[in-house]
């Protein structure tokens, strides 16, 4: 079990403050390089997003549409289903570094086709689906590597701190990022798809400047027994597998997200710049959850606290499907967001702490798919619905699919509903 992050009795030491984690360099490299990252990768998925459904609506109704959109997710989450468990095996035997620099160069590369494609006028439906293809390539083996590289740059006192740090440049940039990228795409997709690529360079930048160690403590066997070890410990936590599925299963059919540019566009008539606005929102409520969690962390009733999280998911994402209003639908966002950084913030705890630094790359790619597959299938998911119930009847279908989700679990893993204190 893990540890609370600070006790109630008490102020942080010296040894857990935030001052003592300002202290360490490489880990507030990294800390710039995560939040640049991703600040471009949500720039760059609005524009995305946006270009796909204006060229899909120039020959289709709304409904087939926003079928094209939720396409991005499926053709970016193949790549990460196939190449998991080698990905993760990789982190697990080479420089954490190097993985997530070639991975860069990748992300580079396809960043600037877009760029090119949309400046120069020849962005097609096929060209940008391929892109994200090669886009998923490179993050199924930079998710397992960066999530493993982190712990490693701060003292075991520290970490569960980083942890919450890191949860913040997450959600920080992808408040940003999304209303960035609507301002942008309001100009051009080439001025977002530009911007993103700035952004990749300088997260490159900030990463060459870790100096410590990066490569884990290569273990014997093969490639195939690895993987299995990796697969074997997810299982056997039962905990950890409890709050992982149900998160998968939860975003999966709540993952009315999605189908934003198809609500800005079409539902709620606010354009880019609303869409923008409607994309930041999940990560505003996050943000504000998550600042709150760094100072106050959860100490008892954890796994009713996820569970109510999820809950207030599915209901957030009914009341998002039955608003007409842009600041009733900020509102229902921001509170989803919020709720689903708990779950977020459980599971991340939960699973950095209890795992030997040898096996993280590799219990990290597990974690990593299913929420590569929460999301990227969420996607998928809202849009096949949406083809045949609309956009509204897809949300409303997905927030009670996540209430049920929600119910099922509680009684599939007592376990994970009783756990108390992250110790």
């Amino acid at each position: 079990m893990v540890r609370p992050l600070m006790s109630d009795a008490s102020p942080p030491s010296e040894e857990t403050s935030l001052r003592a984690l300002l202290r360490q360099r490489d880990f507030v490299f990294f800390w710039f390089s995560r939040w640049t990252a991703v600040l471009g990768v949500q720039i760059q998925s609005v524009a995305l997003g946006w270009q796909i459904y204006e060229l899909a609506r120039q020959t289709m109704d709304v409904k087939r549409a926003a079928f094209m959109v939720s396409l991005i997710g499926l053709v970016s989450f193949i790549p990460v289903l196939l190449l998991a468990l080698p990905a993760g095996e990789t982190a697990d035997r080479h420089n954490r570094k190097a993985i997530m620099l070639a991975c860069f160069a990748g992300e580079i590369a396809t960043v600037a086709v877009l760029t090119a494609a949309a400046f120069f006028g020849f962005a097609t439906i096929p060209l940008l689906l391929s892109v994200a293809f090669v886009f998923g390539t490179s993050r199924a083996f930079f998710a397992p590597a960066s999530t493993a590289l982190g712990p490693m740059l701060v003292p075991r006192a520290l970490l569960p701190r980083a942890i919450a740090w890191q949860s913040l440049a997450w959600q920080t940039a992808s408040i940003g990022g999304p209303a960035l990228g609507g301002i942008l795409v309001a100009i051009s997709p080439a001025h977002s798809f530009g911007t993103a690529l700035v952004l990749y360079v300088i997260a490159v930048i900030c990463l060459l400047m870790i100096r410590g160690s990066t490569s884990p403590e290569v273990q014997p066997g093969s490639r195939w027994t690895l993987m299995k070890e990796g697969l074997g410990y997810v299982w056997r936590n039962k905990i950890v597998f409890g709050s992982i599925s149900l998160d998968l299963f939860a975003v999966i059919l709540g993952g009315a997200t999605a189908l934003l540019p198809v609500f800005a566009k079409d539902v709620l008539h606010v354009g880019p710049e609303g869409f923008g606005l409607l994309r930041a929102s999940p990560a505003a409520g996050a943000a504000l959850v998550a600042f709150y969690l760094a100072g106050n962390p959860i100490k008892s009733k954890a796994g009713i606290a996820m569970f109510t999280g999820v809950a207030i998911f599915g209901a957030a994402t009914i009341v998002f499907g039955l608003s007409k209003s842009l600041w009733l639908s900020v509102a229902a966002l921001a509170t989803l967001g919020g709720a689903d950084m708990i779950s977020v913030y459980i599971r991340q705890t939960l699973v950095q702490l209890v795992t030997p630094d040898h096996m993280r790359g590799r219990v990290a790619t597990v974690s990593s798919l299913f929420i590569g597959a929460s999301n990227e299938l969420g996607e998928f998911e809202s849009g096949v619905v949406a083809r045949f119930l609309g956009p509204v009847g897809a949300a409303i279908f997905g927030g009670i699919g996540a209430l049920i989700v929600t119910g099922t679990w509680a009684k599939l893993f007592p376990a994970l509903r009783k756990a108390d204190r992250l110790e």
